[in-house]
């Protein structure tokens, strides 16, 4: 508004065709002591005018229109230099005595810098005491409605460390959408049908279904269910001669025949799925609703088969989708696919086909997210290049959202775990890593799992979206640095000062003591809404893993320098009020990064 006055000040009759909402970055500069809020208008509007200036001498064949401008229908004299306008935008500012704005200067090249008075930091705290676990909720996305898949399973393949990535990513854009008013709903798509499963199936019932009686725990039977697929593979890769009974199987389970064999793949099927919702919750997650893979291949299959001619193709007995000249021109990307088999079976291809439209016919979502692996993002864009061209809200409506995959430093994890760490050994791995660390000091395994889940979550979470990830316990168990134990620590401590207050009698308070210098972690606090929105923007969990470590840097290093609770000190109850609303930052974020905050450590 201020950058328009100023402009229509100048002699503009229409600024706002000159510098858009679009064009002025409001920003936190990177060194708090550059102020608390710069904006780079005078450098874009300068920039601007200066480009059309030279566009419309070379219109006018060098006429002589120098210090004029005429392009936007005004006569102002124009700046030749963004400094000099920055100067008279920040005098315009001071002007208008907002009392949340301190000073207002110009420096650099032409950067404008706002610092903001000690009242704003007042208010901004007694706002955030106020709403409590409210802060931080947006209303953004109120009315829309958004569906997320994640942590989709192989069945009978145990829960390995791609799962959780998934599950990771998934849950925590999951409550970014959550706390920014979407009627949100998560699902799963487990993978329950395929020629894999058959050869688990065969596998397992050559060993014998009674084989999983004899076992106690339900770690003991996924881990058999899993030496089933994997061996059963083998066996089919080492005796060719048993593919025709594999491929039985498998269209037992596809067409649900009354056969020993489907009778057992169900029994394999639900102790899976069973133990997938066990290790879900340990993660901290909860499923509205699962699509398994089986129905949405009979949905994916007829979409296909209805659509031959105009998407899909026939070649040698298969069906396929082959991208057209004009689809090449758009995504360059694209390739052949097969979507039905020479079995009549529909592939991958097409059940997630399948899956899209019955998404759409289930929750009839605004936004459908779905969350896998980096590498499969070309796969990703023949499906939905396909599928758009029966419904183009499958695709239009559709957000892919990927992780990379991670890597485990150190050899005793990298050798212990393999090239496919499962979940369960790695949080064993890593919860004695824990115990290690606590020493001599009582752990208990609920609060040892806490810790190493936090630990993973935020090394994968730290990270872009699709970005390669390396976990070093060392570092990421580390109470020193940026890390998930590090950021519960942090929140402990604050309730740990907290408690001691209470027990001494020391009231809160809110009220900014005179002569009050504003401390660096102030300046963060308040901050946290805006993380959040662009985080849910972006689809990105960084960012507020970014943010919730900087807030606990700041306040670590305020606390090592401070003493906090004085009964004889008078500001000791805004000391206070800046700890808790430090906590409530903390909390909140963390569990936006589905990270569990414990009271104490």
């Amino acid at each position: 508004e201020i950058a328009i006055d100023l402009l229509r000040d100048f002699g503009y009759q229409e600024p706002n065709k000159i510098i858009l909402a679009d064009d002025i970055k409001l920003e936190h500069p990177n060194e708090l002591v550059n102020g608390d809020f710069s904006t780079n208008f005078a450098m874009s509007f300068f920039a601007k005018e200066k480009f059309e200036s030279k566009k419309r001498i070379e219109e006018e064949r060098g006429t002589k229109i120098k210090g004029k401008n005429m392009s936007w229908g005004g006569t102002a004299e124009f700046y030749t230099n963004p400094v000099e306008l920055g100067n008279l935008f920040a005098k315009k500012l001071t002007e208008k005595k907002i009392p949340e704005i301190e000073s207002v200067s110009v420096a650099g090249p032409g950067f404008i810098n706002i610092k903001l008075s000690p009242l704003f930091f007042e208010q901004s705290l007694k706002t955030i005491l106020d709403l409590d676990l409210q802060y931080g909720n947006l209303d953004i996305a109120k009315g829309k409605t958004i569906l997320i898949e994640h942590s989709s399973p192989n069945l009978f393949k145990p829960f390995h460390i791609g799962h959780m990535m998934n599950n990771t990513v998934g849950e925590s854009i999951a409550r970014l959408c959550d706390i920014s008013g979407a009627d949100t709903t998560v699902i799963s798509y487990p993978s329950d049908v395929s020629l894999g499963i058959g050869k688990a199936v065969w596998q397992l019932m050559e060993y014998g279904i009674e084989t999983l009686d004899t076992m106690e725990t339900m770690g003991e039977k996924m881990a058999f269910l899993g030496k089933c697929y994997a061996d059963g593979t083998a066996a089919m890769k080492d005796h060719p001669e048993l593919e025709p009974r594999i491929r039985e199987i498998t269209q037992d389970i596809y067409e649900h025949r009354d056969t020993p064999a489907y009778h057992a793949y169900k029994i394999g099927r639900d102790l899976n799925l069973s133990y997938f919702i066990q290790m879900t919750a340990r993660l901290g997650s909860v499923f509205d609703g699962y699509i398994f893979e089986s129905e949405a291949g009979i949905v994916g299959k007829e979409l296909v088969t209805e659509n031959i001619g105009t998407v899909y193709t026939e070649s040698d007995g298969a069906v396929i989708f082959e991208p057209t000249v004009l689809d090449l021109e758009h995504e360059k990307g694209l390739h052949t696919r097969v979507f039905i088999n020479k079995d009549g079976n529909p592939t991958y291809e097409a059940k997630d086909t399948g899956l899209l439209k019955l998404k759409f016919e289930r929750y009839n979502p605004d936004t459908s997210i779905f969350v896998t692996d980096s590498e499969q993002g070309p796969y990703f864009q023949v499906v939905s290049t396909a599928a758009g061209k029966i419904n183009p809200d499958w695709k239009l409506k559709t957000k892919h959202m990927t992780h990379g995959r991670m890597k485990f430093n150190g050899q005793k994890m990298s050798s212990r775990l393999g090239n496919t760490p499962i979940v369960s050994d790695i949080l064993d791995s890593v919860n004695e890593a824990v115990y290690e660390k606590a020493g001599e000091r009582e752990m208990s395994p609920a609060r040892a799992d806490a810790i190493s889940i936090a630990a993973l979550k935020y090394t994968i979470l730290r990270t872009q979206p699709g970005k390669p990830i390396n976990f070093d316990p060392e570092t990421s168990l580390s109470f020193e640095g940026a890390s998930g134990p590090y950021l519960q620590y942090t929140y402990a401590r604050c309730q740990s000062i907290l408690r001691k207050a209470h027990d001494e009698r020391i009231a809160i308070s809110t009220d900014i003591p005179e002569s009050w210098q504003i401390l660096d972690i102030e300046k963060y606090l308040y901050r946290m809404p805006e993380v959040f929105e662009s985080s849910f923007l972006g689809y990105a969990p960084h960012h507020v893993a970014n943010y919730v470590t900087e807030v606990s840097q700041q306040f670590n290093s305020w606390y090592g320098q401070e003493k906090i609770i004085d009964a004889e000190n008078s500001e000791t109850g805004y000391k206070l009020a800046i700890v808790s609303a430090t906590a409530l930052v903390i909390k909140k974020s963390l569990w936006v990064l589905g990270i569990d905050a414990p009271e104490e450590m």
